[in-house]
């Protein structure tokens, strides 16, 4: 499955203006931007998905192109996905990554699988 490739670019350079250290990883048929080693944000074909703060999250969803994330056939509390018209200006792009930014911090990891 791709990705865009052009939002890939933006991310990147945001990251990259804000001197933030990250490792991008493909996964689940998309791209994942890890910081900190914790899953900050990414992109699933042509959305961005955005780990935010859990207490913000029902009132994202009320913004036109902020849907729950759902893979499974149950939403996931602090994660949604972002249309392009939500984060087509770099202004609100960056808002985005701000608020997966910061929520970074107070996320929880995913358990290390043992080898």
């Amino acid at each position: 499955m791709a990705f865009d490739n052009y939002l890939e670019e933006r991310m990147t350079r945001v990251l990259e203006s804000k001197k933030v250290d990250f490792e991008a990883k493909k996964m689940m048929g998309g791209l994942c931007y890890m910081v900190d080693d914790k899953m900050c944000f990414g992109i699933v074909k042509d959305q961005m998905m955005a780990r935010i703060d859990p207490e913000i999250y029902q009132e994202s969803l009320k913004i036109d192109g902020c849907n729950e994330m759902n893979f499974t056939g149950r939403a996931m509390n602090g994660y949604v996905f972002l249309d392009g018209q939500v984060i087509d200006k770099e202004d609100d792009l960056e808002h985005w990554i701000e608020l997966c930014l910061d929520f970074n911090p107070r996320a929880k990891s995913s358990k290390k699988k043992k080898k």
